[in-house]
């Protein structure tokens, strides 16, 4: 009886260190071990000493983050040899006395760790600072949720990691969250929140979509009018249906010094800014900033739309002055953003005014086509030509949504990236077979803008409920597609739309959990995906989303 008692009482344990580990997104690889590495005492982090590699700051961080979170202070020990590894690294740091070491193995990937945990000592390895921003990523998930919050917790007493061996690394290079705050503007402080939670699921990508027909939220200084006019407008409410303008004075913008400090705090969190400024479509904030150059009908009244859907007040690719325009917003966002990218849009541009208008009538029969759409091609071979003109380091690659596509695209080449929303699969075969890097970032079910739950409680948004989390998280990428073509596929993006949502704490409702799905989807391999085991994985996240001060929705949670 004992014995049976005795065997009962392990197989609880061994369930209950089980469902500790709940790790988000799941590693590619991972073994459970008995046991447990406690800090105690004097804990020592032992690293390299590599000149301008960046993992200073990186361990710099997690020390700072893990004394703010437990009160546990790490004390840091440098070696000079990078290519050392296991027992010779810690017979480099003085005294043999280490806890946490970090060793470089140059074979892995950019983003790829192992870190193995012993009731001696805590391994982690990786090729680049990034690596071992992730590696530590899960250590903190690893530990109590207050710890990936930030958040001191004076009840837990002792603080320990099971012991675990993992070897890990993402599926896909590109793991985004696209934010529209062109209809509303919800603040810095906001976005360094979504930034947290995006690093904590390891997602590296922020598509920032900071122009539309209703604001344009970004400071130029060769154009002032586009924040002095262009991001106000007498309606904080956008109409829609039997919802009318409300007249009251809304808008923001971010100042070039509010963008320098969240691109740092991006930085350090290891996630790249995707600026999105939509042109030639989705523009009226800035045909109404400048009518006389930018419109294809100045002579007409030009305002802020304080509406839903899609203007036709689009920019006059024509005029050479709105070309010159799209040139000098390109080059300050090239100051702005140290990035790889910039996202120009390209999405449901109306032709209705350039057909009336003489200059692109004129445009038009001048590069030998009938076909209007050819214009917006014209238009963004212009815009390219001039980015091809600028030194290596200043040069940065164009994103579309696939509406460019149904143009003709050959002016533009292949080395431009088409981000699949509307029939996101074809789309993204499509630019596949043409030789263009693709984003799967399919309007279903990857809008988490829209609602979550049919439920009468859910907030005012788009959708008739049917993008579950079950659904965002089932949904396949890359599912089938030619090996030929799979290379052609950068990884993956949630989108958020904010037509209806007015306030951050409801964009985070409708984000979350579902973000994590797709995080996932971004990371584990394909075949180590289960919807159940997710479900079981997210039950402690509601506590890191409590902690975090950030809403969420609570579908799911038990």
């Amino acid at each position: 009886m004992k014995k049976i008692l005795f065997t009962l009482l392990c197989l609880f344990a061994l369930t209950g260190m089980a469902q500790e580990i709940s790790l988000i997104p799941q590693p590619a690889e991972m073994k459970v071990n008995e046991g447990k590495f406690l800090f105690r005492g004097k804990v020592v982090l032992c690293y390299p000493k590599i000149k301008d590699s960046g993992i200073d700051a990186v361990v710099d961080n997690f020390v700072d983050e893990m004394k703010a979170a437990t009160g546990i202070k790490l004390k840091k020990d440098r070696f000079k040899n990078a290519k050392l590894s296991g027992l010779d690294v810690i017979m480099s740091c003085k005294k043999g006395d280490a806890h946490i070491v970090l060793s470089v193995d140059e074979s892995l990937g950019d983003e790829a760790y192992s870190l193995s945990v012993s009731a001696k000592r805590i391994d982690i390895t990786a090729a680049k600072p990034a690596g071992f921003f992730y590696a530590f990523q899960t250590l903190k998930q690893l530990m109590p949720r207050n710890v990936m919050a930030g958040v001191p917790d004076a009840t837990i007493k002792e603080w320990s990691v099971p012991c675990v061996e993992i070897e890990d690394e993402p599926r896909f290079g590109w793991r985004g969250f696209m934010l529209d705050e062109g209809r509303h503007f919800y603040g810095k402080e906001e976005i360094k929140k979504i930034l947290d939670v995006m690093a904590a699921y390891k997602m590296n990508r922020f598509h920032w979509h900071l122009t539309e027909d209703q604001g344009w939220r970004i400071e130029i200084k060769k154009y002032p009018k586009l924040t002095e006019v262009g991001a106000w407008r007498d309606s904080k409410v956008l109409g829609w249906g039997d919802v009318k303008p409300d007249g009251q004075r809304y808008g923001g913008y971010y100042t070039r010094k509010d963008v320098k400090e969240i691109v740092e705090y991006a930085k350090e969190r290891f996630i790249e800014i995707v600026p999105e400024v939509d042109i030639p479509g989705h523009s009226q904030a800035a045909v109404a900033s400048y009518p006389e150059f930018l419109a294809c009908d100045p002579e007409n009244k030009h305002e802020v739309w304080l509406w839903q859907g899609v203007s036709a007040d689009v920019i006059n690719v024509a005029n050479p002055k709105a070309v010159q325009f799209a040139k000098d917003v390109i080059d300050e966002l090239t100051e702005m953003f140290p990035f790889g990218y910039i996202h120009l849009g390209g999405d449901e541009c109306p032709t209705s005014k350039w057909e009336r208008n003489s200059e692109c009538q004129a445009l038009l029969k001048e590069i030998g086509s009938t076909n209007y759409r050819d214009l917006q091609i014209h238009f963004y071979k212009q815009l390219k030509e001039h980015i091809a003109q600028k030194p290596a380091d200043k040069q940065r690659k164009l994103i579309f949504w696939n509406e460019v596509l149904h143009g003709n695209t050959a002016p533009l080449g292949d080395d431009i990236t088409i981000m699949a929303w509307i029939g996101a699969d074809r789309a993204a075969v499509d630019a596949a077979k043409r030789g263009m890097n693709t984003i799967l970032s399919p309007q279903i079910p990857y809008y988490i803008n829209r609602r979550q739950s049919k439920l009468e409680t859910e907030p005012r948004s788009q959708g008739h409920g049917d993008e579950t989390v079950e659904r965002v998280y089932n949904y396949k990428p890359m599912n089938g597609v030619d090996a030929e073509l799979q290379p052609k596929y950068m990884g993956v993006q949630a989108n958020f739309w904010t037509e209806w949502v007015e306030e951050p704490s409801v964009v985070q409702y409708l984000m979350l959990p579902r973000l994590a799905a797709v995080a996932e989807a971004g990371w584990t391999p394909a075949e180590k995906r289960d919807y159940n085991d997710f479900v079981k994985r997210i039950q402690g996240e509601a506590v890191y989303y409590r902690l975090k001060g950030v809403d969420y929705g609570k579908h799911i949670f038990k």
